[in-house]
């Protein structure tokens, strides 16, 4: 989640889905009353995963933070777009605690009719019989098709603890042989699984992505509430590949004048490599407009002098410039070769986390 997009204007954006959606999430078209007159109609009955969701069993509260069951019928996500580099996606839940201020998956509850872009962070919905759904979606996974983990929420948050959703889905792809599996996550908790990961791997494809956005525990503090610092995923790095499995870091998002500066990235890529991180590399971001609800506000509170920026970066689209986009990537290319990164598994690192550019234009929340 991880494997970012923006507009400053939520009436004006729009994203064009090119994943299919199972049935399950198909969410009830909105009812636009007339400004005339008051509709006194019975509002539509919720269908889908909106439906779904209302049914769901409030089975922990903690702080701000409430947690529901989610009925699933099934848990892998196909994406049929050839732009993408993986065929499946897998997110063992439904928000994330994390509360990143950036976060391009806030849009996702919109799917289960909650369209205050808080509840993503406040709602956690923890998908029921994972493992068992896991077991019979895999028969439609062909060999070759990379499957993501994490593209729309952090699969070890705090409520993996808990509830161990992730844990189960290890445990079956253990069971299998010749599968090709991508991680993102921000979270050193994936260090619990370390040996899992590593029978995962034994006879699969894997890679881990775990992503830093800086060095600057402070500015990850106020970026990223709730995530571990920095330094404590950079230990996870250290310590997954010390296990045998293939890790590296990838710096989603890079915000403009924030965490975009030479010296900051210079510093994140020489720490991947003296963690002995496989790979490393940089998304410019990408601002829904329900991401732009949460995040706008920060940077007034946070940023106030680059508000002006932000509104000319974004005014009439969700993505960095192609000139900036160009900028960040021969930057990384020239830190990488700098620190000496080899581009051996540049291609396997990618398939977990795509550009957010293309991220940003698919539906990754299966």
């Amino acid at each position: 989640m991880s494997l970012q997009s923006l507009s400053l204007d939520s009436e004006s954006f729009q994203a064009y889905p090119i994943c299919r959606r199972t049935k399950s999430e198909y969410r009830t078209p909105l009812m636009r009353p007339s400004l005339l007159q008051t509709d006194n109609r019975e509002p539509a009955p919720l269908v889908g995963i909106a439906k779904l969701a209302a049914q769901g069993e409030s089975i922990r509260q903690g702080h701000l933070v409430e947690y529901f069951t989610l009925p699933s019928r099934a848990l892998l996500n196909r994406c049929t777009s050839r732009r993408m580099p993986f065929a499946w996606t897998i997110n063992p839940y439904r928000g994330c605690e994390f509360a990143c201020k950036y976060c391009y998956a806030r849009y996702t509850h919109e799917f289960m009719e909650m369209r205050d872009g808080l509840d993503f962070e406040r709602k956690i919905y923890v998908k029921q019989q994972a493992a068992w759904l896991l077991r019979q979606d895999l028969k439609k996974v062909k060999r070759g098709e990379e499957i993501a983990i994490g593209t729309a929420t952090d699969p070890y948050q705090p409520a993996e603890k808990r509830f161990q959703v992730t844990l189960g889905i290890l445990e079956e792809l253990a069971l299998h042989h010749g599968l090709d599996i991508g991680i993102v996550t921000k979270s050193d908790l994936i260090l619990r699984d370390a040996d899992l990961l590593r029978q995962v791997a034994e006879h699969n494809s894997l890679f881990v992505n775990i992503t830093i956005t800086t060095m600057n525990a402070e500015l990850a503090r106020i970026l990223e509430p709730r995530a571990p610092r920095p330094d404590l995923r950079m230990e996870a790095l250290r310590q997954l590949n010390a296990a045998g499995v293939n890790a590296g870091v990838i710096c989603a998002p890079v915000l403009p004048s924030i965490t975009d500066f030479p010296s900051a990235l210079d510093a994140l890529v020489h720490a991947t490599k003296l963690a002995g991180g496989k790979y490393i590399y940089a998304n410019p971001l990408f601002l829904k407009p329900c991401s732009a609800s949460v995040f706008i506000p920060f940077l007034k509170k946070e940023f106030p002098q680059l508000i002006d920026d932000y509104r000319k970066r974004f005014a009439d689209r969700g993505f960095v410039s192609k000139a900036y986009s160009k900028r960040i990537s021969e930057l990384m290319a020239s830190l990488r070769k700098k620190h000496g990164f080899s581009s051996e598994f540049s291609s396997g690192s990618q398939r977990a986390h795509p550009p957010q550019q293309e991220a940003g234009q698919m539906k990754l929340f299966g």
